[in-house]
């Protein structure tokens, strides 16, 4: 990163700008998908989950997929915020507030899918009041409620100088936009006291939120290894639901500086070397993942044990065989080959790989999750004692509010990569050793 700028071009660079057409289009589009999902939403809770196609036995559906998903991509907080901060990796920089912003929007809705998936959200209540510690989802709602707290506190602390810079220097904006950066800069006037409780406190908050993310996907993986079923029944869930969380959580990273570096012309920032240094470590993670998901299939594979042999012949040669065999050889395989020659590792087509890589982790959270509930350990019995069969196919009802959850997660950042500095402007200016600290 090979960036000279004085710091009201710094300013002038980073500074929220006004949507273009594009931007419009985009916003309005997320908007029209959020709010058909939160129409459904109205309807699952004036009828209840019977206008899903959820039962007794597939209780969870891709509400919980959905739920799995954007609590791994939210561990690119963690990730690029946390880890790379503490390991002093300067050339992270840029990519830090963005990571910070996706982190906080898809764990809040992670925590408002869970609700969804309730049926009767006055539920959530009850779990903090009646909770039992001894259960798992306990665990959860605590560890998701503190991940989302630090997250937000990650996110907010090293904006308060980019607060007050947007508050003295930006011109041109509606006063309620002035008013509201006065009033989120907290009074920040930049002396040295200021300066050191504010590093202290990042530093101390990207300690914290390391465990603290490691944690919400172990319990997460938990939740369903203490459940009794075949597929979940693994002591590798953990690690590997991890290793695939630092995946597409990169995955979305890249996505996403890509998408600002063209709509702001930010090349001097989101320059293609940092690119280059975030495909080497997707690829890096990506095979760890690779190596995790050897470990989640062979050993069963080999022993083929009653009560896992069918669910694995229905992923490898059945019914999910296409989805399981699509999402490991494109949604990871190609991905690393492709990323391994430079040219794969050139914006553009990085930008595509991260796209497929995300998606493919959506379709993963579906089989991780969808295909163990058709194959309980004790078969499903009629009442006639004829063996039942267990089939499930997402309503439209569904479909819509999962549409909806993501829209609503995309339009957060959108907001936020709106009317906040996408990338930190007095991290720019200290890295140039151009702050200016007054006692």
């Amino acid at each position: 990163m090979n960036i000279n700028r004085t710091l009201p071009e710094l300013t002038q660079d980073l500074q929220p700008r006004t949507f273009g057409l594009k931007g419009t289009i985009w916003t309005i589009g997320l908007c029209v998908v959020f709010l058909a999902g939160l129409v459904n939403y109205f309807f699952q809770l004036r009828d209840g989950l019977e206008i899903t196609a959820m039962t007794d036995y597939v209780s969870w559906g891709i509400y919980i997929s959905n739920f799995v998903f954007f609590v791994a991509v939210s561990l690119v907080g963690s990730l690029i915020s946390a880890i790379l901060k503490l390991s002093n990796a300067k050339w992270s920089i840029p990519l830090t507030r963005i990571a910070e912003i996706i982190a906080v929007a898809c764990i809040m809705f992670a925590g408002l899918i869970i609700i969804v998936d309730m049926g009767r959200p006055d539920r959530i209540y009850y779990l903090f009041v009646h909770g039992r510690l001894q259960s798992p989802i306990v665990w959860d709602v605590i560890v998701v409620t503190t991940y989302l707290a630090i997250s937000t506190l990650l996110l907010y602390i090293p904006l308060l100088p980019d607060f007050a810079i947007l508050r003295d220097k930006m011109t041109g904006i509606p006063k309620w936009q002035h008013k509201l950066y006065s009033m989120l800069s907290l009074g920040w006037v930049g002396n040295a006291k200021q300066m050191r409780i504010m590093h202290k406190s990042i530093m101390g908050l990207s300690v914290i939120i390391i465990p603290i993310a490691f944690g919400i996907h172990t319990v997460t993986s938990w939740l369903f290894s203490t459940t009794l079923r075949g597929g979940w029944n693994s002591t590798n869930i953990g690690p590997y639901f991890i290793a695939g969380a630092f995946m597409v959580g990169a995955a979305a990273v890249i996505a996403v500086m890509y998408v600002v570096r063209r709509s702001y012309k930010l090349e001097n920032y989101f320059t293609d070397d940092l690119f280059d240094k975030m495909a080497k470590l997707l690829v890096l993670l990506s095979l760890v993942y690779f190596y995790f998901n050897i470990n989640e299939y062979l050993t069963p594979a080999f022993k083929m044990m009653e009560g896992e042999r069918d669910l694995l012949e229905s992923l490898f040669m059945g019914e999910f065989a296409p989805m399981f065999w699509t999402t490991q050889i494109v949604g990871m395989i190609i991905p690393i080959i492709v990323l391994l020659f430079k040219k794969g590792r050139k914006p553009l087509p990085l930008f595509i790989i991260s796209l497929i890589v995300i998606v493919g982790a959506w379709f993963k959270r579906y089989l991780i999750v969808i295909p163990t509930l058709f194959y309980p350990y004790l078969p499903a019995i009629e009442q006639d004692g004829v063996p039942r069969t267990i089939e499930y196919a997402p309503t439209f009802a569904e479909w819509s509010i999962t549409f909806g959850s993501l829209a609503g997660a995309l339009l957060v950042i959108t907001i936020l990569l709106r009317y906040l500095p996408v990338v930190g402007i007095w991290e720019m200016a200290e890295y140039q050793g151009i702050v200016k600290e007054e006692e």
